[in-house]
Protein backbone atom coordinates (compact mmCIF):
# COMPACT_ATOMS: atom_id res chain seq x y z
CA UNK A 1 0.00 0.00 0.00
CA UNK A 2 1.63 3.50 -1.00
CA UNK A 3 1.43 6.08 1.29
CA UNK A 4 0.34 9.56 0.32
CA UNK A 5 2.12 12.58 2.26
CA UNK A 6 -0.64 13.08 4.42
CA UNK A 7 -0.43 9.28 5.86
CA UNK A 8 3.09 9.93 6.06
CA UNK A 9 3.19 13.18 8.37
CA UNK A 10 0.48 11.87 10.43
CA UNK A 11 2.87 8.71 11.12
CA UNK A 12 5.77 11.26 11.99
CA UNK A 13 3.66 11.93 14.67
CA UNK A 14 2.36 8.74 16.05
CA UNK A 15 -0.81 8.35 14.55
CA UNK A 16 -1.47 5.70 12.01
CA UNK A 17 -3.28 6.69 8.70
CA UNK A 18 -7.30 6.03 8.84
CA UNK A 19 -7.11 2.86 7.06
CA UNK A 20 -5.77 1.15 10.46
CA UNK A 21 -7.66 2.91 12.66
CA UNK A 22 -9.81 1.13 14.59
CA UNK A 23 -13.65 2.17 14.04
CA UNK A 24 -14.12 4.92 16.34
CA UNK A 25 -17.36 4.18 17.42
CA UNK A 26 -16.20 1.04 18.62
CA UNK A 27 -13.93 2.58 21.07
CA UNK A 28 -17.00 5.38 21.80
CA UNK A 29 -19.66 2.17 22.43
CA UNK A 30 -16.67 0.46 24.69
CA UNK A 31 -15.95 3.73 26.48
CA UNK A 32 -19.67 4.41 27.01
CA UNK A 33 -20.01 1.44 28.92
CA UNK A 34 -17.50 2.13 31.43
CA UNK A 35 -19.07 5.50 31.71
CA UNK A 36 -22.47 3.92 32.25
CA UNK A 37 -20.52 1.42 34.58
CA UNK A 38 -19.18 4.56 36.28
CA UNK A 39 -22.46 6.24 36.86
CA UNK A 40 -24.96 3.00 37.46
CA UNK A 41 -24.84 3.60 41.42
CA UNK A 42 -25.70 7.57 40.41
CA UNK A 43 -22.66 8.64 42.15
CA UNK A 44 -19.88 9.30 39.13
CA UNK A 45 -16.87 9.59 41.14
CA UNK A 46 -13.29 10.79 40.37
CA UNK A 47 -11.89 8.09 40.60
CA UNK A 48 -13.87 5.98 38.69
CA UNK A 49 -13.24 8.91 35.88
CA UNK A 50 -9.49 8.40 36.64
CA UNK A 51 -9.67 4.68 36.21
CA UNK A 52 -12.20 5.09 32.98
CA UNK A 53 -9.35 7.27 31.54
CA UNK A 54 -6.20 4.48 32.44
CA UNK A 55 -8.30 2.23 30.59
CA UNK A 56 -8.33 3.88 27.49
CA UNK A 57 -5.54 4.90 27.68
CA UNK A 58 -4.17 0.96 28.04
CA UNK A 59 -6.57 -0.44 25.83
CA UNK A 60 -6.36 1.82 22.75
CA UNK A 61 -2.50 3.59 23.20
CA UNK A 62 -4.39 7.35 23.46
CA UNK A 63 -2.55 10.53 24.99
CA UNK A 64 -4.28 12.06 28.22
CA UNK A 65 -5.93 14.50 25.65
CA UNK A 66 -7.23 11.34 23.39
CA UNK A 67 -8.70 9.98 26.83
CA UNK A 68 -10.33 12.97 27.78
CA UNK A 69 -12.20 13.75 24.44
CA UNK A 70 -12.72 10.16 23.97
CA UNK A 71 -14.68 9.89 27.75
CA UNK A 72 -16.56 13.31 26.75
CA UNK A 73 -18.07 11.83 23.69
CA UNK A 74 -18.67 8.42 25.64
CA UNK A 75 -20.32 10.73 28.48
CA UNK A 76 -22.87 12.07 25.25
CA UNK A 77 -23.64 9.02 23.77
CA UNK A 78 -24.10 7.29 27.15
CA UNK A 79 -26.49 10.48 27.79
CA UNK A 80 -27.68 9.67 24.69
CA UNK A 81 -27.95 5.76 24.16
CA UNK A 82 -31.21 4.51 26.04
CA UNK A 83 -30.16 1.14 26.20
CA UNK A 84 -27.87 -1.04 27.07
CA UNK A 85 -28.20 -3.38 24.49
CA UNK A 86 -27.45 -1.10 22.16
CA UNK A 87 -24.05 -0.45 23.29
CA UNK A 88 -23.03 -4.02 23.91
CA UNK A 89 -24.72 -4.67 20.49
CA UNK A 90 -21.89 -2.32 19.10
CA UNK A 91 -19.28 -3.77 21.33
CA UNK A 92 -19.91 -7.13 19.86
CA UNK A 93 -19.09 -5.76 16.59
CA UNK A 94 -15.85 -5.33 17.05
CA UNK A 95 -14.74 -7.14 19.97
CA UNK A 96 -14.21 -11.23 19.61
CA UNK A 97 -15.75 -13.52 22.23
CA UNK A 98 -12.27 -14.57 23.26
CA UNK A 99 -11.53 -10.49 24.10
CA UNK A 100 -14.30 -9.94 26.20
CA UNK A 101 -13.69 -11.11 29.57
CA UNK A 102 -10.90 -8.64 29.19
CA UNK A 103 -13.74 -6.31 29.22
CA UNK A 104 -15.14 -7.52 31.96
CA UNK A 105 -12.21 -6.50 34.13
CA UNK A 106 -11.87 -3.35 32.92
CA UNK A 107 -15.77 -2.46 33.67
CA UNK A 108 -15.25 -3.94 37.42
CA UNK A 109 -11.84 -1.72 37.63
CA UNK A 110 -13.72 1.12 37.29
CA UNK A 111 -17.21 0.04 39.01
CA UNK A 112 -14.37 -1.09 42.06
CA UNK A 113 -11.98 2.32 41.72
CA UNK A 114 -14.02 4.25 43.99
CA UNK A 115 -13.64 1.23 46.86
CA UNK A 116 -17.08 -0.02 46.96
CA UNK A 117 -20.03 -2.35 45.50
CA UNK A 118 -23.52 -0.99 44.80
CA UNK A 119 -26.34 -3.42 43.82
CA UNK A 120 -26.99 -1.16 40.70
CA UNK A 121 -23.73 -2.55 39.69
CA UNK A 122 -24.21 -5.78 40.00
CA UNK A 123 -26.94 -6.21 38.03
CA UNK A 124 -25.62 -3.86 35.07
CA UNK A 125 -22.56 -6.31 35.17
CA UNK A 126 -24.94 -9.23 35.14
CA UNK A 127 -27.11 -7.91 32.11
CA UNK A 128 -23.90 -6.79 30.51
CA UNK A 129 -22.01 -10.55 30.70
CA UNK A 130 -25.09 -11.45 29.41
CA UNK A 131 -25.53 -9.19 26.53
CA UNK A 132 -21.74 -10.00 25.29
CA UNK A 133 -22.65 -13.54 25.66
CA UNK A 134 -20.63 -14.44 28.81
CA UNK A 135 -22.10 -15.79 31.70
CA UNK A 136 -22.17 -14.51 35.31
CA UNK A 137 -19.20 -16.89 35.88
CA UNK A 138 -16.96 -15.56 33.54
CA UNK A 139 -18.18 -11.74 35.09
CA UNK A 140 -17.04 -13.41 38.92
CA UNK A 141 -14.05 -14.59 37.53
CA UNK A 142 -13.04 -10.78 36.38
CA UNK A 143 -14.70 -9.08 39.46
CA UNK A 144 -11.83 -11.34 41.64
CA UNK A 145 -9.11 -10.45 39.65
CA UNK A 146 -9.52 -7.04 39.83
CA UNK A 147 -10.19 -7.54 43.47
CA UNK A 148 -7.14 -9.32 43.82
CA UNK A 149 -4.83 -6.71 41.81
CA UNK A 150 -6.32 -4.15 44.49
CA UNK A 151 -4.81 -5.98 47.30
Amino acid sequence: MQQNAFDWMQSLFGRRPPAEQPEIAGRAALTALLVRAARANSDYDPRQVAEIDQVTARRFGLSVWEQVALRREAEVLDDSTGDTVHLTRRIKEVVALEDRPALLRDLWSVILADGKRHDEEDGLMRLVSNLLGLSDRDSALARQEVQRERG
